[in-house]
């Protein structure tokens, strides 16, 4: 009675295996938020990049952050990075590389031993750079030319994030190119409101026109002018309370900006202290809007205002 049964057992597993490699392949979920479309992303990662896949779809950003010489260095840093290359691959708006060493800062890259590095990014085949730096980050001389020129000359991208204005205090070009400096953070992390200043641009658009709470480590900023920068966010310190740090009378306290650089788009936000800042969704998408806009693939108008009237 047993070999009837096992041979009915076997032609069992046998129909139910052949049924099983008939089905068609599953597809993947639809309507989650953050999936990329149909023909962007979804694919292996870098297989935009060009290369033995052929040239490259999509425009391709740096996502650079040397730290090495921070001071209270943010352990919000690495999560930032995560978050706008991600933003990226799900969107598929644009390929991304995260680096930490600053020798691909360079139209030319070198490795250790001084002989040129083969592969990777540089600044000779990427369109922006997204940079979350802290203080004195060592490039050379050559390297700090290549990277003026990357932006002003070529008319590349480059997207800068809270940390970014302590960076490079010795560099005064690099102050030119950004658009402004660090100045302290007179209440620390606190509750504020913030004004937003132009509803139109891409990056600050769905804040809406009318003021907002939010709650951050508040950068103050010297050596900029409103003549060089189009302040998108501010402070409205009218809201907060009284501090002796705070250096400048007219309240005039700038948290995002955009600017152009000869050819080039900066963009600058003081906003993302806290690795949880990174994982609101509103300041995940004023980066996102604000890449794109660096990478050219929107517009949108640049152009230096004055502060406006009370």
């Amino acid at each position: 009675m047993l070999r009837p049964r096992l041979a009915a057992t076997s032609i069992a597993v046998v129909l139910c295996s052949l049924w099983v490699f008939a089905q068609p392949p599953a597809q993947a979920p639809t309507g989650v938020p953050g999936a990329p479309a149909a023909g962007q992303g979804g694919g292996a990662r870098g297989q935009g990049r060009g290369g033995a896949r052929g040239p490259k779809p999509r425009k391709t950003l740096l996502i650079w952050a040397d730290t090495r010489n921070g001071i209270a260095q943010h352990d919000s840093v690495s999560h930032a990075m995560a978050v706008i290359e991600r933003l990226g691959y799900e969107s598929g708006a644009y390929d991304s590389y995260i680096r930490t060493d600053s020798n691909i800062i360079s139209k030319n890259p070198l490795r250790t031993t001084g002989e040129p590095a083969s592969g990777g990014p540089s600044l000779a085949n990427v369109d922006a750079i997204f940079f979350l730096g802290h203080r004195e980050v060592e490039l050379d001389e050559k390297q700090k030319a290549d990277l003026l020129s990357f932006v002003k000359d070529d008319g590349k991208g480059f997207v800068a994030a809270h940390t970014a204005t302590t960076a490079f205090l010795g560099w005064p070009e690099f102050g030119e190119m950004i658009g402004g400096r660090y100045d302290g953070h007179p209440w620390g992390t606190a509750a504020g409101t913030i004004i937003n200043e132009d509803p139109a641009f891409p990056a600050t658009k769905h804040f809406g026109a009318a003021p907002f709470a939010f709650t951050d480590e508040f950068y103050q900023t010297k050596e900029y002018s409103r003549d060089k920068i189009r302040v998108l966010l501010r402070l409205d310190v009218s809201k907060m309370p009284p501090n002796d740090e705070v250096h400048r009378t007219d309240g005039d306290f700038p948290l995002v900006w955009a600017k152009t650089y000869g050819k080039g788009r900066v963009f600058y936000s003081a906003l993302g202290h806290a690795a949880s800042t990174w994982d609101n969704r509103d300041v995940g998408q004023m980066y996102f809007e604000a890449i794109k806009w660096a990478l050219g693939l929107t517009e949108a108008d640049a152009t230096p205002r004055p502060l406006p009237a009370r």
